[in-house]
């Protein structure tokens, strides 16, 4: 059933390429888990140990907030169709703004996408793998354009002001760094 391992194969990696969505988990070290579903072709593996994910605009920004304060993360894929497999890669994470000298370096890895707002870069350091027998079959259908065209309606402008009243602080009133230092 489960296997464990270091780091990614070449296997894991196809795997992870032909997904078309996935789930991020963090915590802090009190307060609320979350667990979010991401897709839009946010994700990149960069070598077997690293991965990176563009993070867009939402209704909130816990991520940010718990992998400030201690890193972990935790990054789901499921077999949806084919053959059942159950990815999830462990490991310490680093957030990097839009306004971080880094910031252009990390975006230059995806295509760009109106209102994205911070690079996920997550080091590895377990891989495992589990049988997913019951996970359901899904059709992947086409992708959903609704939070695209919501940032290109708001503009740069009206994606700030959205930050400054809902993605500042998490639900639990922990700082996000989205605009910079509290």
């Amino acid at each position: 059933m489960a296997q464990q391992f270091d780091s990614l194969s070449t296997r894991l990696t196809a795997f992870i390429r032909n997904q078309k969505i996935f789930f991020v988990g963090t915590a802090p070290a009190d307060g609320r888990v979350n667990l979010s579903p991401k897709g839009m072709d946010s994700l990149r593996v960069l070598d077997e140990s690293r991965v990176a994910w563009l993070n867009v605009t939402g209704s909130g920004n816990e991520t940010a907030a718990h992998v400030q304060e201690n890193g972990r993360m935790t990054l789901m894929f499921c077999a949806f169709e084919g053959n059942p497999l159950i990815l999830r890669l462990y490991g310490t994470a680093q957030v990097h703004h839009r306004h971080d000298p880094e910031w252009a370096a990390w975006y230059a890895h995806f295509e760009p996408i109106p209102g994205a707002r911070q690079v996920f870069v997550l080091d590895i350091d377990r891989v495992q793998t589990s049988c997913g027998m019951a996970v359901p079959f899904f059709s992947y259908q086409d992708e959903r354009e609704q939070l695209r065209e919501w940032a290109i309606r708001k503009g740069e402008d009206g994606i700030r002001s959205y930050w400054e009243e809902k993605n500042r602080f998490t639900i639990d009133g922990k700082p996000t760094g989205v605009l910079g230092k509290p």
